[in-house]
C-alpha cells in the first residue's frame, strides 16, 4: 500500500500526457556519506522510489526518511529525532529536469551524461539544485547514477555545537536507479 501510494504520488506530480514514455522503480538507492575527523557517517537507502518520463525528461524520487540504515543503530536514532526530524518531515523528494535531454537516445543501448535541474525537498526546506549524472541504457532499461554535494545548514538542519565536529558540513550523496517501463495494473 504504501508503495502503491508512493508511486500514484510521483505519477500525479509528473506532468503526463498520453504519448508519455513512463519507467518506474521502487528500489531506488540513495547513500549519503559524511566525513568528519572523529568518525565517518555513512547511510544507505535501498527503497527509493522513482519515475521518469522520457518523452519530457521529467522524473521525481521519494525518498523516505526512515528507510536509511546505518551501521549503528545510535546514528540512526539520532539522525531520525534530532537532525532529520523524521516523525516531523517522514520524506524528501525531488522533481526536476533533465536539461540536456536530446543527448539521450532512450531507445538505442549506451551511456548518456547528463545534466539535471529541479527542485530538492529535505526538512521541509525546497531549494533548487543542479547535478551531472550517467543515464545508462541497456537491453530496454536505463539506469540512472549520480554524485553530488548537499550543504547541511541549506536544509536547516541543525547541528548541535558539542557534535559539530563529528559531522561534515557537507555531505556526499550518490543516487543508483534502474528503471523498467511503468505498466499500469
Amino acid at each position: 500500500m504504501k508503495g502503491g501510494m508512493i508511486t500514484a504520488m510521483i505519477l500525479t506530480v509528473l506532468a503526463m500526457n498520453a504519448s508519455a514514455q513512463m519507467y518506474l522503480t521502487r528500489d531506488a538507492k540513495v547513500t549519503f556519506f559524511s566525513k568528519a575527523p572523529i568518525e565517518n557517517i555513512e547511510a544507505v537507502n535501498n527503497e527509493v522510489t522513482s519515475v521518469l518520463n522520457t518523452s519530457k525528461g521529467e522524473f521525481g524520487f521519494v525518498v523516505l526518511i526512515k528507510s536509511f540504515k546505518f551501521k549503528k543503530a545510535l546514528m540512526e536514532e539520532h539522525f531520525n529525532e534530532n537532525y532529520l526530524e523524521s516523525n516531523t518531515y517522514p520524506k524528501a523528494n525531488f522533481k526536476g529536469m533533465i536539461t540536456d535531454l536530446s543527448t539521450v537516445s532512450f531507445d538505442k543501448d549506451g551511456s548518456y551524461p547528463v545534466k539535471v535541474k529541479g527542485d530538492l525537498s529535505i526538512h521541509g526546506v525546497t531549494q533548487n539544485v543542479e547535478a551531472t549524472g550517467t543515464i545508462t541504457v541497456s537491453q530496454g532499461n536505463i539506469l540512472v547514477s549520480s554524485k553530488f554535494n548537499l550543504r547541511v545548514k541549506d536544509f536547516n538542519i541543525k547541528i548541535p555545537s558539542t557534535v559539530v565536529n563529528n559531522i561534515a558540513e557537507i555531505v556526499d550523496i550518490t543516487v543508483d536507479a534502474k528503471y523498467e517501463p511503468y505498466k499500469k495494473s
